[in-house]
């Protein structure tokens, strides 16, 4: 999904400053699979408001300049429909972690077991999240909820099954030399 049409969602949800989108994609609902900053943010809402597809307006603030907040327009709704009504791009999974991990024959057997309990609480810090969250949600948005739960979930159980298989194979193989 290009930035424009991110932005477009969340401003479906309310009306939000740039600040407001970017906080949406840091700790709001689109935290977990989308990520959009600053940088893509204001050049998008630029975009979108020449084309009409949200509007802006300034909002007083005491001691502060004034605030722009966005809103999506009628043609802006449509444009979002007609986006999510493609078919989805595949999925990429960018990962330091599982590149570093690649190369585990270069690494310490502590440095991977250290690695794999730290990726291992993150997991668990995000299944917590995500389980603490409300489940009186519409269905699409309690469907990507459950979803992210079933990712973390498979991944604590993946680590713990067989985190163990690797740092044991690595060991072995230093004895080996």
């Amino acid at each position: 999904m290009d930035v424009k049409t991110l932005c477009l969602g969340v401003l479906s949800r309310r009306d939000c400053s740039g600040y407001e989108i970017r906080k949406q994609f840091e700790e709001g609902p689109f935290a977990h699979f989308q990520d959009a900053g600053f940088g893509s943010i204001y050049p998008a809402l630029k975009k979108l408001t020449e084309s009409g597809l949200v509007n802006c307006r300034a909002e007083e603030q005491d001691s502060r300049p004034d605030k722009k907040v966005y809103a999506i327009t009628q043609k802006g709704r449509q444009a979002l429909f007609d986006a999510v009504n493609q078919q989805p791009a595949a999925d990429k999974l960018r990962s330091d972690f599982m590149f570093m991990l690649f190369f585990a024959d270069l690494l310490a057997p502590a440095a991977i077991d250290r690695m794999i309990a730290q990726r291992s609480a993150h997991h668990a810090k995000l299944l917590n999240r995500l389980e603490g969250c409300d489940r009186v949600l519409p269905a699409g948005e309690r469907f990507v909820l459950n979803y992210g739960i079933a990712i973390h979930r498979a991944a604590l159980a993946y680590f713990e099954d067989h985190g163990h298989e690797l740092v044991g194979a690595l060991l072995q193989k230093d004895v080996a030399e």
